[in-house]
C-alpha cells in the first residue's frame, strides 16, 4: 500500500514540474475476473479449477502525455462481477444430487499505468501501457441452492471476506495486480484492453486441525473498456 501511494505521489509531482497534454474522460467496459486457488489439506495440496466472474466496469480516467508520446494514466473504477454454476451428481447415493451456486463481488480499483502513445494518422493514436492496480473489495458473496433429491431444498449464503462464514479460506479485501495492455484512440474516443496479473496472495491463513494453513492463489482480470474524453487541456 505504501509503495502504491509513493508511486502516485511521484507521478503527481511530475505533473507539476512538466508541461503535460491532459485528458479527463469516462469509460465503461467488460471485465472477466478469475480466482485461482490452491487450497491445502491434511494429505496434500489440492489445486482447484479457476472460478470465472463476468461483469461490468465503469469509471473515470486521467490521461497525461508528458514528452514524445510517453505519459501515464490514473483511473478510479467500480467493478461488478457474477458467477453461476450448476452441477448434478451422477451417483444415486449422493447426499446432495443437485447444487447451484451464485456468486458476485463489488470492488473499487485505482489503476496507475505508464503509457506510450504514438500517432498513426491524423487524430488517431495507438497506445501501449503497463502498471499496477490497487483493488479494494466492497462485497464478495456466494449463495448456494442445494436440493437433496427428496423435494426438499435449502439455501446457504457465504461472505468470502468473513472468517465466520468461510471455514476453509477467507479472501482479503485489498489486492494488487500488474497489468499490460494496448489501446486505440480516435479524436476523443478510445478503446483499451488488457490483462491484470495478481501480485499478492489474496487469501488469509485459516486454522485447520489446530494448525494455520496458508491457502494460496491469485485474483486476475481480463478487461476491455470503451471511453470518451470530456475535457482536454
Amino acid at each position: 500500500m505504501k509503495r502504491f501511494l509513493i508511486c502516485i505521489s511521484v507521478i503527481m509531482m511530475t505533473i507539476v514540474t512538466m508541461q503535460a497534454e491532459d485528458y479527463l474522460g469516462v469509460q465503461i467496459g467488460y471485465a472477466q475476473s478469475i480466482t485461482r486457488l490452491n487450497a491445502p489439506n491434511e494429505a496434500n495440496n489440492s489445486k482447484l479449477n479457476p472460478t470465472i466472474y463476468n461483469g461490468l466496469k465503469v469509471g473515470v480516467v486521467y490521461d497525461a502525455t508528458l514528452i514524445k508520446g510517453f505519459g501515464f494514466t490514473i483511473g478510479l473504477n467500480y467493478t461488478f462481477g457474477a458467477n453461476a454454476t450448476d452441477w448434478a451428481s451422477k451417483h444415486t447415493t449422493s447426499l446432495y444430487p443437485k447444487v447451484r451456486s451464485r456468486g458476485q463481488y463489488h470492488q473499487v480499483e485505482i489503476p496507475v499505468d505508464w503509457q506510450y502513445k504514438f500517432e498513426i494518422a491524423k487524430h488517431t493514436w495507438l497506445m501501449l501501457y503497463t502498471g499496477p492496480t490497487l483493488q479494494c473489495g466492497l462485497s464478495f458473496k456466494d449463495k448456494w441452492y442445494i436440493d437433496d433429491g427428496k423435494n426438499e431444498s435449502f439455501t446457504h449464503q457465504e461472505d468470502i471476506y468473513s472468517e465466520e462464514d468461510m471455514k476453509d479460506y477467507t479472501m482479503k479485501r485489498v489486492n494488487v495486480t500488474w497489468g499490460i495492455g494496448a489501446g486505440f484512440q480516435y479524436e476523443r474516443y478510445f478503446l483499451r484492453g488488457g490483462y491484470d496479473f495478481g501480485l499478492i496472495n489474496p487469501y488469509k491463513a485459516q486454522s485447520f486441525t489446530g494448525k494455520d494453513i496458508y491457502t494460496r492463489g491469485r485474483f486476475d482480470q481480463w478487461q476491455i473498456k470503451l471511453g470518451l474524453y470530456l475535457w482536454e487541456k
